[in-house]
């Protein structure tokens, strides 16, 4: 990964990893589906990856699982 990914980007890639629709992650993080689409754009291009699946799994091994999980809690749902 030779760009370091925003924490707005890393908010869209932990829904994304929930397996959040672009509508859904849209609407959990109170942004335009545009604006999730320019995100998971950069997400890819950031991760070198080309799909969801890539990035989902590569975004696993990335992020902080703990910070997901404690974040899924603290909010009460997935």
């Amino acid at each position: 990964m030779s760009e370091k990914l925003t924490e707005r980007e890393k908010a869209v890639l932990i829904e994304l990893i929930r397996g959040k629709s672009n509508k859904g992650i849209a609407t959990k993080l109170y942004i335009s589906l545009s604006t999730v689409k320019a995100h998971i754009s950069s997400v890819f291009q950031k991760l070198n990856v080309t799909n969801r699946v890539e990035a989902a799994v590569k975004g696993v091994s990335l992020l902080d699982l703990n910070a997901v999980e404690q974040s899924t809690l603290k909010n009460g749902k997935n």
